[in-house]
């Protein structure tokens, strides 16, 4: 700061023991005001810190209150050795007051400690965001995703990527999640849409001839709200790369999340490579296509051993098992949890064996099982003294997830989780599935990945057996990302589509841009986009998407700072052509 600064001549984390004796100016907050008997101690908070300032004067304090905002004049001396505060940079020293001016009264009463806003009710902190912005946590972690972004910024230019812009306004996506809509006032009857993913634009720019792309792009999309997932919009490392094979791609993501994670964390951080689970595996010992590898648990599947059994719940059913190592002495509390659980996420019980130290099975199921069986899951399960056995069965579409739950909540419950950042691949998604309840072939995913084995495949193969060239970067149990090799050739593009039940005119009229370019000569592309928010969420340890976002919407889709969504005038809806019904 220069002298010339009528408010500041330092900020408060500049002033230091190399200032003692200094004449200074510092602005700020006043976080607290302590009267000592005379002497009255502020706290002084701006952006960059915390500086004490001590007025012996009271008439200086005249229309002063906590957090309003003063500039204050005034030597710096030495704090005496007992009053030491060694949780603030500037702990050692503080400034004398001569002269204290308010610059912006605080008139209200606080609706919330600023010092206490994150055990708030969250509709109270989001309505007075601008205080809970002041509290030092999540003021540091919107300091932090600005550094964040930067680096991720620079990581990719060094990289060779392009940063391209690409239009908000767009046109309604027919796939994916439900579009903004926003009427045209020019057009009447005719929509733009917010972007869900700059996925057609940036496929557009690899057929205009440019090679590495990136933006730090928003995305809009109409969901429902999760801890992990922000509605309304959030951004995302967007990039896409011409003449890319998958592990080009994979090699990209490697190196900007490995360094990004390392940079921003004393934590560990996954060495690349990255480990690559299929999405066949991941379902089988996981439970779940966001395996969280911190957790060092696999299942195994055991149906073929319960074909004939005289355990009716076993019988002709899908049977997973967890093998628990070191668990059987837990108390009796532990299994009840365990099988509370299990009812809460809708099985019908969770059986499990003990083994003792002369391997023998203890449990009710034991009964049910033969000498075989017995030895079979030994073998299986690598089951030693003190571990025990978790069974889980049920339909083949429900035991592997149900499997996962428990998996998961047996990691957590017993302390399994191991520090740091585990990431991994999940390759190979089915390209189709089948609807529920009308048995229809559909996309699984993204309907313009390339599905392997190209044109071939999809002529010869069962849709159901046709994998795609598609990906997800999961760390910690969280999906940070997902993308694919694209399908960049027109005569793939309308036998996918054909196979999901489009005709080749809906396709043209839907996919205009894409088809057409393609038709002029596309190169092989492929990309993905790490979500920025679900990264800084992760990087912080915090729980909810909403605390590493500076305006977040609340888990209603409303912004209750500026209350969006709102009501407009009877005019703004005429312009627009819109009638609310």
């Amino acid at each position: 700061m220069t002298a010339a600064n009528e408010y500041r001549t330092k900020t408060c984390a500049e002033i230091s023991e190399d200032d003692i004796g200094q004449e200074v100016r510092a602005a700020g907050w006043v976080e607290t005001i302590r009267d000592h008997g005379g002497i009255i101690f502020i706290d002084l908070r701006d952006h960059y810190g915390v500086v004490q300032v001590v007025v012996h004067e009271e008439c200086l304090l005249e229309g002063v209150t906590r957090e309003c905002v003063i500039s204050v004049a005034g030597p710096v001396v030495l704090r005496s050795e007992d009053t030491y505060n060694s949780k603030i940079a500037t702990g050692t020293v503080e400034i004398r007051a001569s002269s204290l001016t308010v610059l912006g009264k605080c008139v209200n009463s606080l609706p919330f400690e600023i010092s206490a806003a994150a055990d708030v009710k969250e509709d109270i902190r989001l309505r007075y965001r601008f205080l809970d912005l002041r509290n030092p946590g999540l003021h540091s972690r919107i300091v932090l995703r600005s550094r964040f972004i930067a680096f991720l910024r620079e990581k990719m230019q060094k990289l060779g990527f392009l940063e391209v812009q690409t239009p908000i306004l767009s046109a309604s996506s027919p796939e994916g999640a439900r579009d903004y809509l926003i009427p045209s006032r020019k057009h009447r009857g005719r929509f733009y849409a917010l972007p869900q993913a700059p996925q057609i634009f940036k496929q557009l720019l690899m057929v205009s001839g440019f090679d590495r792309y990136f933006q730090i792009a928003p995305c809009f999309r109409d969901e429902d709200s999760r801890a992990d997932r922000s509605p309304g919009e959030f951004y995302q490392l967007d990039f896409e790369m011409a003449f890319a094979t998958q592990e080009e791609v994979f090699a990209v993501a490697e190196e900007v999340l490995s360094e990004a994670f390392s940079h921003f964390s004393e934590l560990p951080v996954s060495a690349p490579p990255f480990p690559r689970i299929p999405y066949h595996d991941a379902m089988l010992k996981y439970g779940t296509d966001k395996p969280d590898l911190r957790n060092p648990l696999e299942i195994i599947d055991i149906s073929d051993l319960f074909v004939e059994t005289g355990f009716a719940p076993f019988r002709m059913k899908t049977v997973r098992a967890i093998c628990v190592p070191d668990c059987a002495g837990q108390p009796r509390s532990f299994f009840e949890h365990m099988l509370n659980f299990a009812m809460s996420i809708g099985m019908k019980g969770l059986g499990y064996i003990k083994v003792d130290e002369n391997m023998n099975y203890l449990g009710p199921i034991d009964k049910f099982l033969s000498d075989e069986q017995r030895l079979e899951l030994k073998l299986r399960a690598g089951l030693k003294p003190g571990c025990v056995l978790y069974f889980i069965a049920d339909r083949r579409d429900l035991a592997p997830k149900m499997a996962g739950q428990i998996r998961t909540e047996l990691g957590q419950r017993l302390g399994l989780l191991k520090e740091g950042f585990r990431m991994c691949f999940i390759t190979d998604f089915p390209m189709y599935e089948a609807e529920e309840e009308t048995g229809k072939i559909i996309f699984t995913h993204n309907p313009f990945s390339m599905p392997q084995g190209g044109l071939k495949a999809l002529e010869e193969k069962d849709p159901l057996d046709i994998l795609a060239c598609q990906y997800d970067i999961v760390c910690n149990g969280v999906e940070l990302s997902s993308g694919a090799v694209r399908n960049h050739d027109p005569e793939i593009m309308l036998k996918a589509f054909e196979i999901a039940g489009y005709e080749e005119a809906e396709i043209i009229e839907k996919f205009s841009a894409l088809y057409s370019a393609f038709r002029y000569g596309a190169p092989p592309h492929a990309g993905m986009a790490p979500g920025v928010d679900r990264m800084l969420m992760l990087i912080t340890g915090e729980q909810s998407i909403r605390e590493v976002i500076a305006f977040p919407m609340n888990s209603n889709a409303q912004d209750l700072l500026l209350g969006a969504p709102g009501i407009v005038s009877e005019a703004q809806l005429r312009e627009t052509h819109i009638k609310i019904r």
